[in-house]
């Protein structure tokens, strides 16, 4: 019997410059979760987040948004719509939202 990883999601919508956005990231990389970046996080795909494990998600429509156009260099953020982050938040066993 093999036992599946649990998929564990952090949800950031704080500045990078925040102490929520630092904190979220630091959580993040310490349990080995995927990042997903809204609203003013989505500047965090621009920097290297040093130690995260898991994959890491930026909502398309804030990037655009926010300048962050198809020509940015978002590194590997993956960049996702609306409809693939509900995806990702109901296959996630557990979702955290730092705020």
């Amino acid at each position: 019997m093999t036992v599946k990883e649990a998929v564990i999601l952090v949800l950031i919508k704080s500045a990078p410059d925040t102490p929520e956005a630092k904190r979220a990231v630091r959580l993040a990389a310490d349990m080995g979760a995927d990042l997903v970046l809204i609203q003013s996080a989505v500047y965090l795909a621009c920097e290297k987040a040093a130690g995260l494990r898991g994959s890491a998600y930026a909502l398309d429509e804030d990037l655009r948004l926010r300048g962050l156009g198809p020509e940015a260099d978002i590194g590997a953020v993956k960049r996702i719509d609306y409809d693939m982050l509900v995806d990702l938040l109901v296959t996630a066993d557990r979702v955290h939202g730092a705020f």
